[in-house]
C-alpha cells in the first residue's frame, strides 16, 4: 500500500521531538484499515489555532482536541496514480496535554487515539456525542489495542 502523509506544526511553534514519528505512525495506521493512494496531511498547533476553527467551522466556541476536515477528490499525479485526497487532521497539543490530565491517560496514548480519530473521521465515520459506546469510539479503541505500534512520544 502507497499513501502520502504530510506532518506540519502551527507557524512560529518549533516541533516536538517526537515530530519525525507521526508520518511512520499514520502510514500503519491507514495500512491496517486497508487504505491506499490516501493523501492526509496533519497539523499541530495550540488551543487558540483550534478555538478559531472550532467556531469558524462547527459554531463551537472553545478550543477542542482534534478536527477532521474531509476534502474526498482524486485526482492523476506525473506518473498516472490515481490519488485520493482524504483531507486534513487538526490537533492541539494544549488539549492533548489536558486531556492526558483530565482521563489519566499518557502523552503517547492520547497522540495515538487523537490521530486515529481523525483518520476514522476522513475515512466517512461519526458519532453523535463522546460516550464510549459509540460504535466509532468502540472501534477507535479496538483499533488501538490490537495496533500495538512502538511508543511515538518517549520524553
Amino acid at each position: 500500500m502507497k499513501n502520502n502523509v504530510f506532518v506540519d506544526m502551527e507557524e512560529g511553534f518549533d516541533a516536538p521531538s517526537w515530530f519525525e514519528q507521526i508520518e511512520p505512525f499514520l502510514q500503519t495506521v491507514l495500512e491496517k484499515l486497508e487504505l491506499d493512494h490516501w493523501e492526509v496531511s496533519v497539523l499541530f498547533c495550540r488551543d487558540p489555532f483550534i478555538h478559531e476553527l472550532n467556531r469558524q467551522y462547527r459554531k463551537i466556541d472553545n478550543p477542542t482536541d482534534v478536527l477532521s476536515f474531509e476534502n474526498g477528490g482524486d485526482y492523476e499525479d506525473e506518473a498516472g496514480e490515481s490519488w485520493f485526497t482524504a483531507g486534513d487532521i487538526v490537533i492541539s497539543l494544549d488539549t492533548l496535554k489536558s486531556n492526558c490530565k483530565e482521563f489519566g491517560e499518557t502523552p503517547d496514548n492520547e497522540l495515538k487515539r487523537l490521530l486515529v480519530h481523525g483518520v476514522l473521521h476522513l475515512k466517512g465515520m461519526d458519532h453523535s456525542d463522546n460516550s464510549p459506546e459509540q460504535e466509532m469510539l468502540v472501534f477507535q479503541e479496538d483499533f488501538l489495542k490490537k495496533l500495538d505500534y512502538k511508543q511515538i512520544i518517549t520524553d
